[in-house]
Formats: structure tokens, sequence, C-alpha cells
């Protein structure tokens, strides 16, 4: 069996992803690979701390890999970073890398030539499922994740901070995909049938924050974060 490793972000996709494999590949999971900012140890764009990520690899069993990302905006030097890390994987025997990536063809073929160049096999359980579908299981199977950033423009200060429930995916407006597979929302995942325990964590500061814009950007800039600690 090819040796594995999952993209890792801390949230339902990635958790989701990893559950489907698991399902058909026992046991097949030899790292987790995340990455995480520099100066704020945190997981880019969820603000999830560094502690917490640590906490989820100790409930899956499975060994932690982190990528310091510096400072720098520009893609050309996370793409250094991020080949260095692949490049190192490799040497270590992996062949295949999990995404949680459902439907976005732009980002899938992105993944997929960086991952040629190193050599790794991109794989990808939840491609082009219907995501409605795939929220209402997640929610079924009793995975259990909250909300830790949300787009402002989209969803707004009543969505942060928020369990991914139902009750949830019946608020969520029209044209919002269930699973923010656009971007409108991001999650950590606390509990559920892939990790061995449930991780004790607490709701803390809740605030928004808007990214400096830059000439020629298309992107929302302007969002909530609800700051997860350990409880």
């Amino acid at each position: 069996m090819s040796k594995t490793y999952i993209n890792w972000s801390g949230g339902k996709d990635a958790s989701f992803a990893l559950y489907h494999f698991l399902n058909e590949n026992p046991g097949g999971i030899g790292k987790i690979l995340t990455t995480i900012s520099e100066e704020q140890q945190r997981i880019t764009m969820h603000g999830v701390r560094k502690e917490l990520l640590e906490m989820q690899a100790d409930a899956l069993n499975i060994p932690l890999k982190m990528v310091q990302l510096p400072p720098s905006e520009d893609m050309d030097s996370y793409n250094r970073v991020m080949a260095e890390a692949m490049h190192e994987l490799k040497a270590e025997g992996f062949e295949q890398a999990i995404f949680g990536d459902i439907f976005l063809e732009n980002l899938k073929a992105y993944r997929d030539e960086k991952l040629e160049a190193s050599g790794i096999k991109g794989i990808y359980p939840l491609w082009k499922k219907d995501t409605h579908a795939l929220l209402k299981e997640f929610i079924a199977l009793g995975f259990k994740a909250i909300t830790v950033c949300v787009n402002d423009r989209l969803l707004g200060e009543e969505f942060i901070g928020r369990i991914i429930d139902q009750e949830f995916l019946d608020a969520l407006p029209e044209g919002v995909d269930p699973c923010g597979e656009n971007g409108e929302f991001h999650t950590f995942v606390y509990d559920g049938p892939i990790f061995e325990k449930p991780l004790p964590i607490k709701i803390g500061e809740k605030k928004k924050f808007t990214y400096p814009k830059k000439e020629g950007d298309n992107w929302d800039h302007t969002y909530w974060f609800c700051d997860l600690e350990k409880a």
C-alpha cells in the first residue's frame, strides 16, 4: 500500500476526507501536514492556535508535520516552502496526499501540478460529492465542529463560533455553500469517529478583521474570527 499523508486544516472537510479514506484504507495515514504562520503560530486563514492542531494530531494518533510560513505574502515564497516540505515527505517514502477539496477545479488543478512536480499523487475522497448531503452525513456521524472564521459579507457575526448542526445548516442564507467550499466559513473539528477522544476546548474572543487591500484584489477582505482555547 502506498504511504499516504493528509493536508490538514483542522476543519470539517479535511476531517471528513480522512474519515472516508480510512473507511477504505484502515490505518493508511502516516502523517498530517499543516501550515501555520511563522509570526502568529496559528493556521493560516482559520486562525486556529498551534496547540489545538497538536491536540487534534494527538487525538487522531497520527504524527504531525508543521510547515512554518514566512511573513511574505508572495505566492512564490509559499510555493517554495511547500515544495521543500513535499520533497522531504517524498524522501520519507510518501507517495500520496489527501485533500478535502470538493468542487473547486482551479484549486485542484493547482494542487495536482505541484504534486506532480514532487512525484506525489493527489487523493480527493470528497471530490464532486453533493455538499448538502456531505454536511448532513458529517452531522449524522457525530462529528463536532465549530466555525472559527466567517466571511462578514456573506454570513456575519451571528455565524461565528457556532456549532455545525442541522440548525446551522437550515440557517445558511441562499447562495452559501453548505460546506463553505467557496470560503464562506471555516471550521475546527473537536470530536468525531476518527478521534480517540474529544478535544477540551472553549470559546475565546470573537473579533472582526479586515485584511489590507491591494490593487487588483478581487476577494472579500473582512472576516469574523473566533479564538478557540484549550479548556
